[in-house]
């Protein structure tokens, strides 16, 4: 499968962010076991309005990749969430992304750095 065009995005496509409970737990076991610097890096960056929390900015990378949300795995790949610079792939699919679980929350809205730290 082809990849996406992420780097030089600048997370505009990442948010909001649906997290499920088993997401919510997987997100934070991987902030609290990140190195004490990374993760306050991460923490104090500026980001744009409703952009993830877990966006990188600084790296041009989702900071929590390893653990990232099925929303996000799913962008870019079906109709209803489509990349805006290479919107061809999720048109080839003929899909759209349905989660198989309920949210508990959006990161950024419903969950904050608070939560996490």
């Amino acid at each position: 499968m082809e990849s996406l065009p992420c780097n030089g995005c600048k997370g505009m496509c990442c948010g909001p962010v649906p997290i499920t409970k088993d997401e919510l737990k997987k997100i934070k076991k991987k902030i609290k076991n990140m190195p004490r610097k990374a993760r306050l890096d991460l923490k104090n960056q500026q980001r744009y309005f409703g952009t993830c929390i877990f966006y990188d900015e600084i790296n041009d990378r989702c900071g929590i990749h390893s653990v990232r949300p099925s929303i996000c795995r799913a962008f870019g790949y079906y109709n209803n969430l489509l990349c805006f610079r290479n919107p061809k792939l999720a048109l080839a699919s003929r899909r759209n992304y349905i989660a198989s679980s309920y949210p508990v929350g959006i990161l950024s809205v419903d969950f904050t750095w608070n939560d996490f730290t």
